[in-house]
C-alpha cells in the first residue's frame, strides 16, 4: 500500500495512478493506494508502503532517499516520474527481501562472530600469497544467513573490489542443480533412476567396455598399453551416470575414444549426447567408482529435454531458477552479469596465471549440464537452503522431503573403488559417511560438491549450515580450511 500525501488535490489522481500502472507493469506487483489530501504539507512524501504481507518494513536506505527527495522538491516542479521512480525501488527492494534468505547475527544461530573472522584469515592469507584475486564468503545456519563477505579483487592486476554479488563460474556445482532437474522428472514419473539410458538415447543400447591387456589390440596412447572391448554386463542406467559409475568418458581409454566425436562448434546436447555411444566405457558399469567431468551429466541434461519437452536452460528456468528467485544464476550470461564475472586463473609449476579460456564452458547453444552455470553465492545459498529445508522454499515446493533424502543417501559406498575413505557418494553429490576415518570435520551426512575454477559448497542437515566458496582459482586445499573454518565456529 501507497501512501501519498500533497497540499494539490488536482495532481493525487494523476500521480496514483501513474505509480499503480507503472509498478504493476514493471514489476508484475499489484499494488493498492490509499491517498491522504493535505493543505498543510507543500510536498509529497511516501509514509508507509505494505505487499502482501503487513509485516514488510521499507528499506531505512530507500525510506530516506525517498523522503529527501520529495521534502526537497516542491510540488509544483516535481513530475509524476519521480513519483514512479521511488514507489519502483520500494517495490523492487522488497521482491529482492522476499526472495532472499534472512540474515541473522552469527550468536543468534549459534555461531560464535569472533570464530567466523577465521574465514576472514584464511581468505587473506591466500590473497597475499597471490593465489587468489579475491572470494565470497557464506555461511547460512537455521535459514539466516550469519557470514557474508566479499573479499579481495575481482582480478590480481587492475580489478575492482570483489563484491557480494560478484558472479563466479561454478563449474561442476552446476551438476548438483542437474540433479534436481532430474529427480523433478522422476517424481512426475516421467523416468526412473533404475532406466537404462537407453530407453531414452537408443544410441546407448549394447555399449563395450574397454579390457586392458599387453602386446596386442587397439593401441591407445592415453592408457600406456592395448586393450580389447567387451559388450557390457548390463546397460547403464541413469542412477550410474548421477554416481559417476557408469564407465562413460571417465578415464583414460574412455576419453580417447570420445575424441573423435566430441563436442563440435554450434553443437546441442541434441547433437552431441547420441555420439557418446560411439565410445568405448572405462570400466564396466557399477563395478567402480571414477568421476565423469562432463559427457555423464551432458547425457542427463540431455535426457531432462528429452523427457520434459524443454530446453534444459528453458526447464532450469522455469522450474528452479524463477521459483528461488536465482536471478544471477545462467547459462549464458548476459552482459550484466558478464561485467561482474571474477576473473578466472590456474595453477601452473609457475606460480599462478589468467586460465586462457574461461569461458569454454558456455558455448551458444550447448547448455552444459556438467558444468556451465555462473551463479553469485547468494544466488546459491536459495538453491542450497531449498535443499536442506526438504525440497521448499518460501512455501513453494521443488521436491518432496523424501526425493532429497534419496538425492542424499548413500547410494556408492566408500568401499567402492574409487571412493575415498569416508566419502560415499549419492544422486549427484559426495556424501560424508564416515568424517572421523576420512579426517573431515563435517558432519557425518553432509553433502555436497565443488567446481573446476574453485568453488565449493555444502549442505549440513544435523547442523542445519549451507556453507558456499566462492573462488576462480582450483585450489584444492581451501576446501577443508574453509570446512574446518565454519565448523570451529558453531557454538551452539
Amino acid at each position: 500500500m501507497l501512501f501519498i500525501r500533497t497540499r494539490e488535490s488536482r495532481l493525487v489522481p494523476v500521480v496514483t495512478r501513474m505509480v499503480l500502472r507503472t509498478t504493476t507493469e514493471v514489476t508484475g506487483v499489484v499494488v493498492s493506494a490509499v491517498v491522504e489530501w493535505t493543505r498543510s504539507l507543500n510536498s509529497i512524501t511516501i509514509a508507509g508502503w505494505l505487499l502482501a504481507a503487513p509485516t514488510h518494513r521499507v528499506h531505512p536506505s530507500v525510506d530516506a532517499n525517498c523522503r529527501r527527495l520529495y521534502m526537497n522538491t516542491r510540488i509544483r516542479s516535481i513530475t509524476a516520474t519521480l513519483a514512479v521512480v521511488c514507489a519502483l525501488a520500494l517495490t523492487v527492494w522488497l521482491q529482492a527481501a522476499e526472495s532472499s534468505l534472512p540474515t541473522g547475527k552469527p550468536e543468534e544461530v549459534g555461531l560464535s562472530s569472533g570464530r567466523l573472522t577465521r574465514i576472514n584469515e584464511l581468505i587473506q592469507r591466500h590473497i597475499d600469497v597471490g593465489d587468489i584475486s579475491g572470494a565470497v564468503t557464506l555461511v547460512a545456519r537455521r535459514g539466516h544467513i550469519a557470514h557474508l563477505e566479499a573479499h579481495g579483487t575481482t582480478a590480481l592486476e587492475g580489478g575492482t573490489p570483489t563484491a557480494t554479488d560478484s558472479v563466479f563460474r561454478i563449474a561442476s556445482m552446476t551438476k548438483v542443480i542437474t540433479g534436481v532437474a532430474v529427480m523433478m522428472m522422476v517424481e512426475e514419473g516421467k523416468l526412473r533412476v533404475t532406466d537404462p539410458v537407453s530407453l531414452y538415447i537408443p544410441e546407448f543400447k549394447n555399449l563395450e567396455v574397454a579390457v586392458e591387456h599387453s602386446g596386442r589390440g587397439e593401441g591407445n596412447g592415453d592408457s600406456g598399453s592395448s586393450f580389447d572391448t567387451v559388450l557390457a554386463d548390463r546397460e547403464v542406467t541413469v542412477r550410474d551416470l548421477l554416481t559417476h559409475t557408469s564407465g562413460l568418458v571417465s578415464g583414460p581409454i574412455s576419453n580417447a575414444s570420445e575424441r573423435p566425436v566430441a563436442q563440435r562448434p554450434g553443437d546441442t546436447l541434441a547433437d552431441y549426447v547420441p555420439r557418446l555411444g560411439q565410445t568405448v566405457l572405462e570400466f564396466q558399469p557399477g563395478s567402480r567408482w571414477s568421476y565423469s567431468p562432463g559427457a555423464g551429466f551432458q547425457t542427463l541434461g540431455r535426457i531432462v529435454e528429452i523427457v520434459s519437452g524443454l530446453p534444459l536452460d528453458g526447464f532450469m528456468q522455469e522450474r528452479i531458477f524463477d521459483p528461488l528467485g536465482m536471478e544471477d544464476t545462467s547459462f549464458h550470461p548476459t552482459a550484466t552479469l558478464a561485467s561482474r564475472l571474477v576473473t578466472a586463473y590456474r595453477r601452473t609449476a609457475d606460480g599462478v596465471e589468467l586460465d586462457p579460456d574461461p569461458d569454454r564452458m558456455q558455448r551458444p547453444n550447448f547448455h552444459r549440464a556438467s558444468g556451465g552455470l555462473v551463479s553469485t553465492a547468494e544466488d546459491y545459498v536459495k538453491f542450497g537452503q531449498m535443499l536442506l529445508d526438504g525440497g521448499v522454499w518460501k512455501g513453494e515446493r521443488l521436491l518432496s522431503p523424501r526425493t532429497v533424502e534419496q538425492m542424499a543417501a548413500l547410494h556408492i559406498a566408500d568401499t567402492l573403488p574409487g571412493r575415498p575413505v569416508g566419502e560415499g557418494y549419492g544422486l549427484s553429490v559426495r556424501v560424508l559417511s564416515d568424517a572421523v576415518v576420512g579426517g573431515s570435520r563435517l558432519s557425518d551426512g553432509s553433502y555436497g560438491w565443488s567446481g573446476a575454477f574453485g568453488t565449493h559448497f555444502w549442505i549440513d542437515p544435523r547442523d542445519e549450515i549451507v556453507a558456499i566458496l566462492m573462488i576462480q582459482t582450483p585450489i584444492g586445499e581451501m576446501r577443508p580450511a574453509f570446512e574446518n573454518a565454519v565448523m570451529q565456529a558453531i557454538i551452539d
